[in-house]
């Protein structure tokens, strides 16, 4: 009987990990490996999300940093080609959001965004 206590808490406490399958770690660090040997890191500290990655297939990596401080989200990352690129998104009350940024190729970008979509 007291196996089987030990098996199902520890069955509960990985239950959040098995829905990231083929992921390892923790809610706020773990990596996460797909079926074509890609690869991918998230680092949560307190408002701060990292997160890096790599292809398999290209050999490139990736890396982004999410920041969120109050109703914003503000993101940096370098594309696998080495681009940088960043985004920010506030929120503006009343379910409406802005987003604008500048991509990996140099172009800028934004958008309000709503109950019914994105423009």
């Amino acid at each position: 009987m007291r196996i089987n206590t030990a098996l199902r808490t520890l069955l509960l406490l990985t239950l959040p990990l098995a829905a990231r399958a083929g992921c390892l770690g923790s809610d706020s660090f773990y990596t996460c490996t797909d079926p074509g040997g890609n690869s991918y890191s998230v680092n949560q500290i307190g408002g701060a999300t990292f997160m890096s990655g790599h292809n398999a297939r290209t050999g490139t990596s990736w890396n982004q940093t999410t920041t969120r401080i109050g109703g914003s989200s503000f993101t940096n990352g370098t594309a696998g080609n080495g681009a940088s690129w960043n985004s920010s998104s506030h929120d503006m009350g009343g379910g409406y959001r802005s987003i604008q940024g500048t991509d990996s190729r140099g172009q800028h970008f934004n958008a309000l965004c709503g109950p019914l979509g994105c423009n």
